[in-house]
């Protein structure tokens, strides 16, 4: 019903003489043409290689022959276009050149993975070596046979925390966790990934000596379990220095809560009475409770905390001793706090458990008092609280130095009472203080009965302690002025520095 038609086009003879003028005066136009000559015609076609119109400008375009296979004969070569034609060359081996480029990258990325990976390993085993000198360094050794030594488990109960932990606790020990600062180190405030709350120990500088103290102070601490201790949760000791992890104490120490200014909370007498009994109760268990005898050492009102119901937590371990049972005495260096050390120690360099007694004897006098262990703003010879203490009840004159508040709360009777006993405690002569249990039921007897008319009859209401207060209790306020808050260091003939009990 229908056939293809093409319409092509010719010139007559009128154009012949016309189309060599036209070719060679527009060759860039009229290009990759041809025209042929017949018996009263001429016709126009693209040149080989070449198709199109090529009666239109630029109307002759090249054949791209590599595309159709037909239209090259390249079977066992590459085929490459050319203007109007193409060329066959040797093919190359892509899959050659693939090979080589994927196992050129793969060796490239197992170089760099390889020698990251080493580098991980060599810096992980740096690590390791520089913790594991640490470790040795700040004493885990001496640590773990001390523990073992007294008890098989504590090892097992005492955490070792790693440095990543504690650093992420207090945002890498961060100035704005700092909550405290003492002589052996600065006290952080941490949270667990557990979220409990911890104060962390870190130790400003690590010597021999301080070494010996935060060993000590762990061996110590894991020995004791009582309420109003503060708890050791655990150490770090892959770090620089030394860290201790304890249970986070709130409202701070005890220097602090009656020196201050809590509106909320006020120091009391019925607070200040149970402070105390909770003191001496910790104290009572120390001496007398434990596995063996414990020596605290450095009993002071900064080192009785406050928890979050302002109960007692006894701190500070880091110069208490463990000691046989039937050992008196430890014959030590004479360490201590200004106004708080027993002058008797002071002098023979013989540590007894009645030399704490002395210690919480000051405390006692502070909380009647309000006062600071040692003052400037007093007497030469009344700098130390505890000279100021008996010489005043001595002249007669102890309701002229108590705090406001015990005068306006507590009952005179009482008052007498607890007075009579600080007085004792700090008795010159060590044999004539009572124990740490005696104290401990005088004050719950105290708090208990409403009259306390028998320790009256038994102590009187102003007690002698001797003639001599002024000229010994200078031995605690001397060279105050270069070291108020220092700690007394001594060598005694038979001193023997961090005796521990076997």
């Amino acid at each position: 019903m229908s056939v293809p038609v093409v319409l092509e086009w010719w010139l007559d003879d009128t154009s012949l003489y016309s189309l060599p003028t036209m070719k060679n005066s527009t060759a860039r136009e009229y290009k990759n043409w041809t025209y042929y000559w017949g018996s009263n015609f001429t016709m126009c076609r693209c040149e080989s290689g070449y198709s199109g119109n090529p009666y239109l400008l630029g109307g002759c375009e090249d054949i791209n022959e590599c595309a159709e296979p037909d239209l090259n004969y390249c079977t066992n070569t590459r085929c490459v276009n050319t203007d109007g034609s193409f060329r066959c060359v040797a093919a190359k081996n892509i899959k050659l050149f693939i090979i080589i480029g994927v196992s050129a990258s793969l060796g490239v990325l197992f170089l760099i993975s390889g020698g990251w990976w080493s580098y991980k390993v060599i810096k992980k085993r740096m690590r390791i070596k520089r913790k594991e000198k640490f470790f040795k360094r700040n004493g885990g050794l001496l640590l773990e046979q001390r523990l073992s030594t007294n008890n098989k488990d504590n090892v097992e109960n005492t955490k070792l925390f790693s440095s990543k932990e504690l650093e992420k606790a207090t945002d890498r020990f961060s100035a704005d966790r700092i909550i405290g600062h003492g002589g052996q180190g600065t006290v952080y405030k941490g949270m667990l990934a557990d979220g409990r709350i911890v104060a962390i120990k870190k130790s400003n500088v690590i010597d021999e000596e301080k070494l010996q103290e935060f060993v000590n102070e762990v061996v110590i601490l894991s020995q004791i379990n009582h309420r109003n201790v503060v708890k050791l949760l655990g150490c770090c000791l892959e770090t620089e220095v030394p860290l201790l992890v304890y249970e986070f104490i709130p409202n701070g120490t005890l220097d602090q809560y009656l020196n201050g200014q809590n509106e909320e909370f006020p120091p009391t007498w019925d607070m200040r009475l149970r402070i105390a009994i909770e003191a001496a109760g910790a104290l009572f268990y120390l001496h007398s409770a434990a596995s063996s005898p414990i020596y605290h050492r450095d009993i002071k009102s900064t080192n009785i905390l406050l928890d979050d119901k302002y109960r007692a937590k006894v701190a500070d371990f880091g110069i208490s001793r463990s000691v046989a049972i039937d050992q008196t005495h430890l014959s030590t260096l004479v360490h201590g706090t200004f106004g708080y050390v027993d002058p008797e120690y002071f002098w023979s360099g013989q540590f007894t458990d009645k030399s704490d007694v002395y210690s919480f004897g000051v405390v006692l006098a502070e909380l009647l008092t309000g006062e600071k262990a040692i003052s400037s703003s007093r007497t030469r010879d009344t700098k130390s609280l505890a000279a100021f203490f008996v010489s005043s009840m001595e002249g007669n004159n102890l309701f002229d130095i108590l705090d406001n508040r015990v005068l306006k709360e507590a009952k005179k009777e009482k008052i007498i009472a607890v007075a009579n006993l600080a007085k004792r405690c700090l008795n010159l002569n060590g044999k004539e203080r009572p124990s740490m249990r005696e104290v401990a039921r005088e004050l719950e007897a105290n708090q208990m009965s409403p009259k306390v008319s028998n320790l009256q009859e038994k102590y009187g209401e102003i007690e002698d302690v001797g003639t001599e207060i002024s000229k010994e209790y200078d031995v605690v306020s001397i060279s105050t002025t270069s070291g108020m808050d220092g700690v007394i260091t001594t060598s005694p003939l038979d001193s023997q520095p961090f005796l521990v009990s076997s």
